[in-house]
Parts: structure tokens; sequence; C-alpha cells
């Protein structure tokens, strides 16, 4: 992965953004410290595609349920039961 320092992205932005595209992401330092990555849209993409929702995410795109139809009368009978302990 290339790397660029923040003035010499900044200096050759262009050059910067056909690399991510060409050659891969291309890694932009600060005083010699990693800061960020520039990637091609392509790749982004790709790695959006492959994330998994989080866990509220999933659960309000589940199944849709209709409460008008749905037989919610609990089961009483398991009242009676013995059991042993």
């Amino acid at each position: 992965m290339a790397s660029w320092q923040v003035n010499a992205a900044r200096n050759h932005w262009s050059e910067v953004l056909d690399q991510a595209e060409c050659e891969g992401p291309q890694t932009i330092t600060h005083h010699g410290k990693e800061r960020a990555v520039v990637l091609s849209i392509e790749e982004y993409r790709s790695l959006q595609k492959n994330q998994k929702p989080d866990f509220i995410t999933y659960l309000l795109n589940g199944p849709k349920v209709d409460w008008d139809d749905a037989d919610l009368e609990r089961d009483k009978s398991a009242h009676d039961r013995e059991i042993d302990l």
C-alpha cells in the first residue's frame, strides 16, 4: 500500500486518486502517523456490501408482523401441571 505525507497528497491529489483506482488503497500520513486511507469507489462499495448490520438494524429489518392477525392468546392449561421438585 502506497503511503503519502499529507502535504504531498494535497499537492498531488489527482495522482493519489488515480493510484487508489489503479493500484489499491493509498495511506495518508501526518507527522509519520497513519491518519487516513483513500480507496477507489469500487473497493469502498465492496467493503460496504460485506458489512453485517448492527443488532438494532438487524431486528428492525426483520420480518414484519401483522399484529391484528397474530394469535396472542396464552395457553392456560400449563398452570394445571404438576411438577416434581
